[in-house]
């Protein structure tokens, strides 16, 4: 099983993709270590995603804050979600598809079609398997939430905007890179087992970290 997010395995990654790339070793000699943390709120976590897809960190705090508010509880359980009609859903400013995912991922959770207590046993692939059969759930999501939820330190999250945008830029390629280019750049350059630390360092170059 892949190591996870923890100071003294952010420290022994930045060691290993120092030795190995010479390119992220400048970015990582400038920067501090990663300061994300694993949590176990997975549920809540793609509610979240599911809300924050297309927005800006801005406008995705201020509708989370909204849609939560809907509710008594610090977050609302499935059943409060699917008791709750979508134009209220609508009303703090989510679209209606994206209120309509959110329902449908909580009548799954319900129904049991999808269960989080197994998947710290699965590997990163089943764990993509798994989630993007949710509806609004797509393979970069999955690559957020098994860096930033569960993490894992071997992520690639080759469909990335940011990792596109940094890698063509450290690695001075003519163009910005495929998802094919960019398991090349990481391969030749040993980023593994260390590949989610390798991103948040490019994502850092750019200055444009994730928001958490």
């Amino acid at each position: 099983m892949t190591e996870l997010a923890s100071p003294a395995n952010f420290a022994k990654a930045a060691t290993h993709l120092q030795e190995h790339d010479p390119i992220l070793g400048e970015v990582i000699s400038r920067a501090p270590l990663p300061q994300f943390i694993p949590h176990k709120k997975y549920y809540e976590e793609l509610v979240g995603s599911i809300i924050s897809q297309q927005l800006s960190v801005k406008a995705a705090a201020t509708i989370l804050k909204r849609f939560k508010d809907l509710f008594t509880t610090e977050f609302p359980t499935p059943e409060d979600i699917l008791a709750t009609d979508i134009e209220e859903l609508r009303a703090v400013g989510l679209s209606r598809q994206k209120a309509s995912y959110i329902k449908d991922l909580a009548l799954r959770v319900l129904e049991g079609s999808v269960q989080f207590d197994h998947l710290d046993t699965l590997s990163n692939q089943e764990v993509i398997d798994e989630l993007t059969k949710i509806k609004g759930v797509g393979v970069w999501t999955v690559h957020m939430f098994l860096l930033f939820c569960m993490g894992r330190l071997d992520v690639l999250p080759v469909g990335d905007l940011g990792i596109k945008n940094g890698i063509h830029k450290l690695y001075s390629l003519p163009e910005k890179p495929s998802p094919e280019d960019i398991q090349t750049v990481a391969l030749n350059n040993h980023w593994y087992p260390y590949e989610s630390v390798a991103s948040w360092y490019i994502w850092h170059s750019l200055d444009n970290k994730p928001a958490l």
